[in-house]
C-alpha cells in the first residue's frame, strides 16, 4: 500500500470513526484489502472486524458489498454508518419496489460507500447482473463460518458464495468470523475459494469476560440472584434450551421487576422483530432466548450472557458468550449446569436427524463442552485450546479466582458402576440416575420394593453420601465416559472408560461442588467503567449522559449505542472535556458526531460540573 493510502486509511479511522490508531492486526488487514488482495480473518467478537472492510471500502474507489445473513439487523448497521456520515444502504426483502429501485440507482451512480446484502439476495441472477454493472470495491463475507456444513450456524446459501471468485476475479474479497476451529477455518477457505488469501488469525481471548460455571440447583432462583446482586439495571442475554423455558424465565424476571422479553422461533415474526428492536434500543433490558437469537447482535454494552441449559458445543458457547462486553468493559459469561443437562443433550443427539457419523461428531462436540464444565484448571486455557490456541491461566475465571477442591472419588465411582451392573445383570433392568441413586442410598420406594432392589448386594452401599453428592458423581462420570445415558429415559450404562476403574487400575479424582458460588456481589466485580470505579459525582454524570443519549436515540429511532457506546460515554466522563476540541480527543468521537452532538454533550457536562 502506498504512503498516501496508508495516510488515507488512518485519516478515515480518525475522522470517521474517531479512533487514533488501529488495534491488533487491523492495519495489516486494511493494507491487504486496500492493495487489492484477499483475506481470511478470524477475530473475536468485539475485536473490530467491521472496520477491516469498512475502511477499505471508504479508501478504495467504488462500493464495498457486505454479505451478511442478518436481514433483521441491516437497518441498524446502516443507521450506525449513516450516523458517522458514511453513505450506506441495504437491499433485502424488507424494502418495497420503489425503495429497492432507489438503492440500485444509488449503487450504479456511485453514491454508496457500502451496500449490505443477504447471501440469498446476492445469488439471484438479477443481483449478480446489477453488481457486474456497478463499480464494486470489495466483497466482505461476514459470519463466514456459516459456510461450514458441520458447524453450529450452517446456512445453505453460503455454499454458493464461491461464485464470487469466478464472476469477480479482480475484486478483493475478505471472509470474517469470530468462531472457527482449525477444521472450520480450512473448510471456509476451500468453499469460498480463498486459497490465495492472506490469513489473519487473532487471539480468541476475550480478557474482559469472566467465565463462570456453577452447579445447577434451582436455575431460575440462581439467575434471579445473579442479576439482582451483580447486574441490576444492566443489559443481558439469558439462553434457554426450550421455548417453554424462555417464556417461563422471562415471566419470572418481569415479576421481580427486571425488564425482560422472550425471543424464540415460535413467536410471530413481528413480535420477534419488535423484541429485538427494543433490546437493541433500550438500556437495561434482558433478552431471554433460544439460540435463535444473537448472531450479529451489534450491541456493545451487553454486560452478561447467562446459560440456564448446557450449550451443544464449545463453538456455540463461545459464539453466544462473545455477545457480552463487546465494548471491552468487564462482562460475565455465567452458566448453571447439572446432571439433567448431560442426559438431555445426549438424548437430543441420539434422537436427532443425521447419520451415525453426524451423531458421533455431535457427541464429540458435547464431550468437549462437558470437559470445559468439569475442568479444575483455568477455563480460559481450556476454551482457547479448543481453538488451537495455547495460553496461561487468566486469573479472571471462576476456577482461577476460587480454585475448586478435589477428592478421591475412585471408591464412590466403583460403587456407582457396580450398582449399574447389578441392576442390569441380576434384574435385567436399566434405570436413570434417580433409581440408581435410590439403590445406592438404600432409599425405600415403590419401584425398589416391586423390583426387589433391596435384595441387591449394592443396596445402601452409598448411604454415606447425599443425593446431591451422587448426582455430582454421576454427572462427572458421564462427562468422563465412565457412564453413558441412552434413550428417552436416560438409562445409565457403563461407558468405555469404566473397566480400568472397576479393575482398580485407574483412580478417579473429581471436583467438589461448592454449596453456593453466587450470592452477594462477588469480590472484584466491576461496574461500568472497567478497572476505575466511578465516584458519586462521576456516576451522576455518566447517567445524565446516558439519559441524553436515550433521548437522541429515540428521536432518531436508532439503538442508543449508535449515538455513543458506553465505552465512549465513560471516556467522556473520565476526560470531562470543556471544549469541542477536547471532546474530539475522546476515543470514538469522530468528526461527524463531534459536529452533530458536541454542543449538546458539553451542555450536559457543564450542567453537572458547574
Amino acid at each position: 500500500m502506498t504512503a498516501a493510502a496508508t495516510a488515507s486509511a488512518l485519516d478515515v479511522l480518525h475522522d470517521v470513526f474517531g479512533y487514533a490508531e488501529f488495534r491488533g492486526q487491523q492495519a495489516g488487514i486494511v493494507d491487504r484489502l486496500v492493495s487489492g488482495g484477499d483475506a481470511v480473518v478470524l477475530m473475536p467478537t468485539g475485536g473490530g472486524k467491521s472496520l477491516c472492510y469498512q475502511i477499505p471500502s471508504l479508501v478504495r474507489e467504488g462500493t464495498g458489498v457486505v454479505i451478511s445473513p442478518l436481514i433483521a439487523l441491516m437497518a441498524d448497521q446502516v443507521a450506525a454508518l449513516e450516523n458517522l456520515g458514511v453513505r450506506a444502504a441495504y437491499l433485502n426483502s424488507t424494502l418495497d419496489f420503489d425503495e429497492a429501485q432507489d438503492v440500485e440507482r444509488r449503487l450504479l451512480d456511485g453514491e454508496l460507500d457500502l451496500l449490505y446484502l443477504a447471501p440469498e439476495r446476492l445469488l439471484l441472477p438479477r443481483t449478480m447482473q446489477l453488481l457486474e454493472r456497478a463499480h464494486v470495491s470489495l466483497f466482505a463475507i461476514d459470519e463466514a463460518h456459516c459456510v461450514s456444513q458441520w458447524g453450529h450456524d450452517f446456512r445453505s446459501d453460503y455454499l454458493g458464495l464461491g461464485v464470487l471468485a469466478e464472476r469477480f476475479p479482480a475484486v478483493p474479497r475478505i471472509a470474517l468470523t469470530a468462531t472457527a476451529t482449525p477444521a472450520t477455518h480450512a473448510e471456509l477457505t476451500e468453499r469460498l475459494h480463498l486459497e490465495n488469501a492472506e490469513h489473519f488469525v487473532a487471539s480468541f481471548d476475550r480478557p474482559n469476560i469472566t467465565y463462570r460455571i456453577e452447579p445447577k440447583s434451582s436455575a431460575r432462583s440462581q439467575l434471579l440472584n445473579f442479576i439482582t446482586t451483580e447486574h441490576p439495571g444492566d443489559s443481558g442475554i439469558v439462553y434457554c434450551l426450550s421455548r417453554r423455558g424462555v417464556e417461563q424465565v422471562a415471566e419470572a424476571l418481569a415479576a421481580r421487576g427486571i425488564p425482560a422479553l422472550p425471543y424464540h422461533a415460535g413467536l410471530p415474526a413481528e413480535v420477534r422483530a419488535e423484541h429485538q428492536a427494543r433490546f437493541l434500543r433500550e438500556d437495561g433490558l434482558v433478552m431471554v432466548a433460544t439460540i435463535a437469537f444473537g448472531m450479529g447482535i451489534d450491541k456493545p454494552d451487553v454486560r452478561f450472557v447467562a446459560h440456564l441449559d448446557l450449550p451443544r458445543s464449545v463453538e456455540g458457547y463461545y459464539q453466544e458468550t462473545g455477545r457480552a462486553g463487546r465494548d471491552g468493559l468487564p462482562a460475565d459469561a455465567w452458566m448453571v449446569y447439572g446432571l439433567g443437562d448431560v442426559v438431555s443433550q445426549r438424548r437430543l443427539i441420539e434422537s436427532g436427524e443425521g447419520d451415525q457419523a453426524h451423531k458421533r461428531r455431535a457427541m464429540s462436540h458435547l464431550d468437549a463442552m462437558l470437559a470445559l464444565c468439569e475442568t479444575v484448571d483455568c477455563r480460559r486455557v481450556q476454551l482457547l485450546r479448543y481453538f488451537d490456541e495455547e495460553s496461561t491461566p487468566c486469573g479472571n475465571c471462576d476456577t482461577c479466582l476460587t480454585p475448586p477442591a478435589t477428592w478421591d472419588a475412585t471408591v464412590a465411582v466403583q460403587k456407582l458402576l457396580s450398582t449399574v451392573i447389578r441392576l442390569d445383570r441380576e434384574r435385567g433392568q436399566r434405570f436413570g440416575s434417580g433409581q440408581v441413586i435410590d439403590v445406592l442410598r438404600g432409599s425405600d420406594n415403590d419401584r425398589s420394593r416391586a423390583s426387589n432392589h433391596d435384595q441387591l448386594s449394592v443396596w445402601g452401599v452409598g448411604a454415606d453420601m447425599s443425593e446431591g453428592d451422587w448426582k455430582a458423581v454421576i454427572r462427572q462420570s458421564l462427562a468422563r465416559g465412565l457412564l453413558e445415558s441412552h434413550g428417552d429415559y436416560g438409562v445409565l450404562v457403563l461407558g468405555p472408560a469404566a473397566d480400568p476403574v472397576l479393575r482398580g487400575e485407574a483412580e478417579v479424582s473429581m471436583r467438589i461442588d461448592p454449596v453456593k458460588r453466587s450470592g452477594g456481589s462477588r469480590s472484584g466485580a466491576k461496574r461500568r467503567g472497567g478497572d476505575i470505579t466511578l465516584d458519586t459525582a462521576d456516576s451522576a454524570l455518566f447517567e445524565a449522559l446516558r439519559a441524553w443519549r436515550a433521548e437522541q436515540a429515540k428521536e432518531q429511532s436508532v439503538p442508543a449505542y449508535v449515538v455513543f457506546p458506553d465505552a465512549t460515554i465513560y471516556g467522556i466522563v473520565e476526560a470531562k472535556p470543556r471544549t469541542v476540541a477536547e471532546l474530539g480527543q475522546v476515543s470514538g468521537v469522530g468528526l461527524k458526531k463531534l459536529d452533530r452532538y458536541g454542543p449538546a454533550v458539553l451542555e450536559v457536562i457543564a450542567a453537572h460540573l458547574g
